[in-house]
Formats: structure tokens, sequence, C-alpha cells
């Protein structure tokens, strides 16, 4: 058992032994029973509001700490949800890592056909950039105008010149969406524009969210801009928290009568970054007020305590046919930090989740399980570990010793589950 103490907070750091798990309790006034720290599981729903939370009308919301993906407060998260043009943020998600290979470049050129011209442009009466039918627009252009003018026109353009047709490149959206971890969230088209296959998730389009802040900081700069002009058509920047909000700086506003008002956002005060999602509200000005409540009323609450210190060891893993019995878990990101109530006196629980026992030989830097940690119900953090250290392979004795406690505990367990 190792105890570590910050602020106003304990950490308590116990090991199971062979169960593939450690366990990290940090309560606050009593100690939690050893239960309960077996049995957490992501955040449930909650209706009634506590006292110490928001008050927030939108049916979905979800904010963020964007430096480790800490949930502060989530209302419905997890419901697939129609997206309207905040889908355009996977849209732009594609094209920046197109960029970023290598694989388009921001001068290439691509043309405005009939269908996008008529579905995304003037004639469609929707968000559009006005670009003129068989004409060609650079790249570039087109990722500003998506951006900034909410430009359905601008999407389908780079859907057909990317792919070749748009139901191709939606293909390719969903995919994408996999590969960066949104596992629900499903594209059908370039620009959300109502289609009854298109859903996502709140908790998703923040992850996507904080995906593009992070991976695309040049790119992210575009969300920001007050305004842009193609076509000798001047159009200001959607985001209603431009402007009105302290070190609000970007993302998307969307809307359809399927999924009523929706925005993403995200703001930075005092060097901390929050990411914000409100959906299905009612109108533009419950949109705007509703995030900005929920960002400032998380800039005033909260603020961010180390729980440990790069290269600091969190905890071991069990170790199969080593020439030790564990090895040491340090953070693989650097030091470890959550974003937890100014106020205190709530409490955190912790695990440190892998599959075990860990084969040897064990290189240093491998990739071992995860740390997660909840506050309350709101699972706060998940981080992943790597061996501080380099453990060998055992000799006969050791690798045999191991094999028969192995035995034992299969044995065991396989005479629990029949119980």
């Amino acid at each position: 058992m190792r105890d570590f103490a910050f602020g106003r907070w304990f950490v308590a750091v116990a090991v199971t032994a062979s169960l593939g798990t450690a366990v990290v309790a940090a309560p606050t006034a009593k100690h939690a029973p050893a239960q309960a720290t077996t049995q957490k599981k992501d955040a449930p729903k909650k209706d009634p509001q506590k006292k110490d939370e928001p008050n927030i009308g939108a049916p979905h919301a979800i904010l963020i700490d964007a430096e480790n993906g800490g949930v502060l407060f989530e209302r419905d998260a997890d419901r697939l949800i129609f997206p309207a043009s905040l889908a355009k943020l996977m849209t732009a998600e594609y094209v920046f890592n197109e960029v970023k290979e290598g694989r388009l470049k921001l001068t290439d050129e691509f043309m405005v056909s009939e269908n996008a011209w008529r579905k995304g442009g003037a004639p469609s009466h929707g968000s559009t950039m006005f670009a003129a039918i068989n004409s060609k627009v650079p790249v570039d252009d087109l990722i500003h105008a998506m951006i900034i003018q909410s430009a359905n026109d601008a999407c389908i353009i780079l859907a057909e010149g990317i792919a070749g047709r748009e139901a191709a490149f939606a293909e390719k959206l969903t995919e994408r969406a996999r590969a960066i971890g949104l596992a629900k969230s499903i594209f059908t088209n370039s620009n959300g524009l109502p289609d009854p296959a298109e859903q996502v998730t709140t908790r998703e389009l923040g992850l996507l969210a904080r995906h593009i802040i992070r991976t695309y900081p040049d790119f992210y700069q575009i969300f920001g801009k007050p305004d842009y002009t193609w076509n000798k058509i001047r159009q200001q920047n959607r985001n209603p928290l431009l402007g009105a909000m302290s070190g609000a700086d970007g993302l998307k506003t969307g809307f359809t009568k399927e999924a009523g008002y929706g925005l993403v956002g995200s703001a930075v005060q005092n060097g901390q970054r929050l990411i914000v999602v409100v959906n299905g509200v009612n109108t533009p000005k419950e949109r705007a007020d509703e995030a900005k409540k929920l960002l400032e009323w998380g800039f005033r609450n909260f603020e961010h305590r180390m729980l440990f210190a790069e290269g600091q060891t969190i905890g071991t893993a069990k170790v199969f046919g080593g020439s030790t019995g564990r090895v040491s878990l340090v953070a693989s990101d650097g030091a470890v930090r959550v974003l937890l109530p100014k106020a205190g006196g709530e409490k955190l629980i912790a695990r440190i989740v892998y599959q075990g026992p860990v084969p040897a030989p064990v290189t240093e830097g491998t990739p071992i399980g995860n740390l997660k940690v909840w506050r309350n119900d709101n699972l706060i953090l998940s981080t992943p570990l790597k061996a501080s250290e380099s453990v060998g392979k055992g000799n006969m004795s050791q690798r045999a010793f191991d094999a028969v406690t192995e035995m034992i505990i299969a044995l065991f367990r396989a005479g629990a589950e029949r119980l």
C-alpha cells in the first residue's frame, strides 16, 4: 500500500494479485467499502439535478476537460441523435487528415458539380458558400467555407472531389470515425442534412472536437475566424460564443427541424481548456445560453490537481514467467492531472485496468493497460500506462512456479463461476 496526498484529496494505492486490476481508492472523509471499487462503471444517467450541477435545460449535453478527456458534466450523452451541421466536424477531420498525410493539397481544386450546386448551393436555400456551378474551388477555400460559413455545397464538393460520390465519402467518414475512437456514430452524407440513418452521440461529438483541437492546431485556428468571403459574398461565423465569452475560440453550430439546435464549442481561461456540447434545444438563443452557462460553470468550479508526477510509479502489474513477479507502471503521457471541484469533499475511485498477467519479457515503455479515475459516479480520466522498467524471462523454476499459480487461479475461477 502506498499513500499520496495532494491538496484536500488523499489517494491510497493498493494492488490485487493476479486479477489483472490494480485499485486506487481516494476517499475524502471515510473509506469506501472495497466492493465499491469493483462495481464502478461509466457514469449513469441522472435525471434529478444535484445541488452542485449547472441549471441547464438541454436534453443532451456534456462538458469535457480538453487536456485528458475527463467529463465534468453529462446528460444523456450516449443516446444516438441527429447531428445536423455538427456532422461537418467529421468531414473537416477527414479532410484535415488527408492534408496531413499528404494525400491532398490545399491548392488542389475541385469542380462544383450540378449535384453539389443543387443540393448545397444557392438553389437549396440552405447554408452555402454560393459556389458557381462548373467552377473550380481550391481545397483551402472549401475548408474555410465549410467551417466559417457552414457551407453545405463546400462539403459536397470536397466529398465528390475526394471519393467521387458523396455516399462513398460518407462510408469513409464512418470508417475514419471508428479509427479515431468514435464507436457509435454513423455518417451517411458530408454535411448533416436530414437522413434518419445519420446519427451521432453527444459524447462522441465532444471526443471529435477534442481530437481536432489536439491533432490539428493549425487548422483549428480557422474555427475562430470571424468571417469569410467567397464569390464577393461575406458571411459571418455562426458560432455565437465567439466574442461573447472570454477565451471562446471555435468549433460549430447545427440546426435541422429533426435535430433541434446544437453547438460544439471550446474556450480557454487561465490555461484551462474546456469543450462543451449541447443538443436538442429549441432556439438559437437557448443554444448559446446553455453552452455559455456550462462553460462558465466549469471554469468557475473546477481546477487542475496533480495526481501523479511525470515518471512517478502509479502501481504495478503482475508478470508471468519473469525474473521478477511484477513490473512498475507509469503514465504514458507524462504527469497525470485531473480537474476537480475547488470545494473538494468528493470521493475519487481509481483503477488500473490491464490484461494480465503480462508475459515476460517486458520491455521498458511497453503499453500496459489504463488508469481510470472516477469522481463520484463520473469517469473523469482514462489515460494509458506503460512499463517503467524492463523485466527479463525468469529461470526454469520461476516460470514453473508462475505456471502452477495461474493454473490454480484458473481452477479457482472456474469453480467460482459454477457456484
